[in-house]
């Protein structure tokens, strides 16, 4: 089977590509040219394209370099930009997956008469009774990223494959250890990778694309009590920066006013809510989406490796999918996802909408 494997330049890719190449497909490594400015950090640095092309060449398989920075600038920077302009808390890895690493890149596999497309995500694959591929998680838990996958649909998973999902970290730099590979000791990836930390990190990054505003910082009666150098910066359910109240207890945003140049604080457990209301919501497949609406098994993750929330209820309205909490939780930001599970079976995920 012809396979194009998106080799990043870590470990987890380089094990996948060689997995796949013992399994005796006829497989490419290609390597996503996606952020042209400077990187320090994260995977699209001009170190992590030489990894990736020097282990291709350990494993003796061709190598491709596809340039899709316009793709990326348009996709996932202005919107990340555009999201801080109005107080939104966006997850640019979400989008690059979205956008790139599968709609994108499966695109380009098809031009090339690729028939699968393998990447090394920590994340399986698995069947249904009625045969439907669904993701699950991955066998490492602590590294799962179904996550941060959830938008990908039955048919995109028909043509997917994730060959180290049903691997420990432990056991993926074991094999590529084994295998002599330039890559078995390399550091994951754990930050937004056009985010320099050397360049001043996201206060230059975005004070270079929009203009930033002081803000005050209010109590629920309106009354000042600080302030923030930048609206743009602050996240709901932020704490750092924000000082502290007169019972010496520290305070948390609660809302984001960028028009106003106003931080609302307060303490913990008024970030508590009974709900959220979910927008842009993605299905893995209409089957899924009958089912879950009235499944009493269904959970919800809003972060990449946060705690399994229970879910009292779901509702389709028109203003999207409102969700209510078994019990008062606290709030997500307004721009990130909240993905929603049967056991481990990913169901979709939705984006937070702002109140």
């Amino acid at each position: 089977m012809q396979v194009m494997v998106a080799m990043s330049g870590g470990v987890d890719s380089s094990v996948a590509a060689a997995m796949l190449r013992d399994q005796g497909h006829d497989v490419v490594g290609v390597t996503l040219k996606l952020w042209g400015g400077e990187s320090d950090s994260g995977c699209c640095s001009v170190s992590d394209v030489d990894d990736a092309r020097r282990v291709a060449q350990q494993l003796d398989i061709d190598h491709l370099v596809f340039n899709f920075s316009e793709d990326f600038d348009r996709d996932v920077v202005d919107p990340y930009v555009a999201d801080h302009a109005r107080g939104i808390t966006p997850n640019p890895c979400i989008e690059c997956n979205r956008h790139l690493k599968f709609d994108r890149l499966m695109a380009r596999a098809d031009a090339l008469g690729f028939e699968m497309v393998a990447t090394g995500h920590h994340a399986q694959i698995v069947r249904t009774a009625s045969g439907q591929p669904r993701l699950t998680r991955g066998a490492d838990f602590a590294k799962d990223q179904s996550y941060v996958l959830h938008m990908l649909t039955a048919s995109q998973l028909e043509r997917i494959m994730l060959p180290i999902g049903g691997m420990t970290k432990d056991e993926v730099r074991e094999r590529a250890t084994e295998l002599g590979l330039r890559t078995a000791g390399k550091p994951d990836s754990q930050d937004v990778c056009f985010i320099s930390h050397t360049g001043g990190g996201r206060r230059v990054f975005l004070g270079n694309r929009i203009e930033m505003h002081p803000a005050r910082v209010v109590d629920e009666t309106g009354t000042q009590l600080g302030s923030v150098e930048a609206v743009e910066l602050v996240t709901i359910g932020q704490r750092r920066g924000l000082g502290v109240g007169i019972d010496g207890r520290p305070r948390y945003a609660l809302d984001v006013d960028v028009p106003n140049r106003t931080v609302l604080v307060g303490a913990p457990e008024e970030l508590d809510v009974s709900g959220e209301l979910l927008n842009s919501f993605t299905w893995v497949d209409e089957s899924a989406r009958s089912e879950t609406l009235m499944s009493n098994t269904v959970s919800a993750q809003a972060s990449a490796h946060g705690e399994s929330l229970a879910i009292r209820e779901l509702r389709e309205t028109d203003a999207g999918l409102e969700l209510v909490w078994e019990s008062p939780t606290r709030r997500v930001a307004p721009g990130q996802s909240i993905v929603l599970y049967d056991n481990d079976l990913v169901v979709g995920g939705g984006l937070v909408s702002r109140r």
